[in-house]
């Protein structure tokens, strides 16, 4: 090691190493957040779901739309939205895509015109045969029990930070 200039000349380059700095006394790195570890963890999944969804022509916002309507047909955008946590003008252009490609309905409910029903098609419901063979369980890293454990403590931490922001 020599100073030339006033600054250190070390030969060995730190900026190959994949050991990540120590943060300072009371600093939180990027990772150290819960919010975007399941961030970045929702857009792995959707990379992770891609090369199926690609098969079926679709993409993660639709499929899961077209899951929603499997668990229950025939319910209103307003309904679906609040299944999918999206609003209706993000979710409308979604549904006429789906609309056109022939795998959902959309019409007008007889009992209350303001609002438009989503129902699937013969060809949206058999879109399920053709994808359930996306499981992501094995790919996860995770046993099946420790897959169904995370995924339930997800749904209860958004479920109790649902209820906090309704509280205020």
């Amino acid at each position: 090691m020599s100073l030339q200039n006033g600054s250190r000349d070390d030969s060995r380059d730190d900026s190959t190493t994949k050991q990540k700095p120590t943060p300072a006394a009371g600093e939180r790195r990027l990772d150290d957040f819960l919010c975007f570890a399941i961030y970045s963890a929702n857009l792995a999944y959707g990379r992770a779901y891609k090369p199926g969804l690609d098969e079926l022509g679709l993409t993660y916002p639709q499929w899961i739309a077209i899951v929603a309507l499997w668990e229950q047909d025939d319910q209103t955008v307003s309904e679906l939205g609040n299944k999918m946590f999206l609003e209706s003008n993000t979710l409308t252009p979604i549904l006429k895509k789906l609309e056109a490609m022939g795998y959902l309905r959309r019409q007008r409910d007889p009992a209350d015109e303001r609002q438009v029903r989503v129902s699937l098609t013969d060809a949206g419901r058999r879109l399920r045969e053709k994808g359930m063979h996306m499981n992501l369980v094995k790919s996860s890293g995770l046993k099946p029990d420790e897959f169904a454990q995370l995924q339930k403590t997800v749904v209860r931490l958004r479920d109790n930070l649902i209820k906090a922001m309704e509280e205020e």
